[in-house]
């Protein structure tokens, strides 16, 4: 599966593929009874069918209700998310963005997810990232 970034997706597109993501698999009805203030059913059944011609979704037919999934798994769709997030807002830099996201938190990092951050910034060094 390939990467797809978020950008080209209207704000109530990226609710309905943050609400797929989180599902996994939903119909028309599932969607629009699980997203925040919803548009008509219709509105919904045709954001659905743009998502699909993008290609961002696909669906497969259950009796007669259509039943819609994402075509990039989560883990893709994270990275292209962040990829995007980092170039846009942070000019291409992970250490600003790190900074960000480390200033973000209102709480300390516990001891053992400071050691995971280490963890993970020594694995980068080694393997020259």
């Amino acid at each position: 599966m390939s990467e797809i970034e978020p950008a080209g997706l209207s704000r109530r597109e990226r609710q309905i593929m943050d609400f797929l993501y989180e599902r996994g698999r939903a119909s028309v009805g599932e969607v629009l009874e699980g997203i925040s203030d919803p548009p008509s059913y219709s509105a919904v059944r045709a954001m659905l069918r743009t998502l699909e011609q993008k290609g961002r979704v696909t669906h497969v037919e259950e009796g007669r209700a259509y039943i819609y999934q994402p075509t990039v798994k989560k883990d893709s769709a994270r990275r292209g998310a962040l990829s995007h997030l980092v170039k846009t807002f942070f000019d291409g830099s992970t250490e600003s963005a790190v900074a960000a996201l480390l200033d973000l938190r209102k709480d300390r990092l516990t001891s053992a997810e400071l050691d995971r951050v280490a963890s993970l910034v020594e694995q980068a060094r080694q393997e020259g990232r």
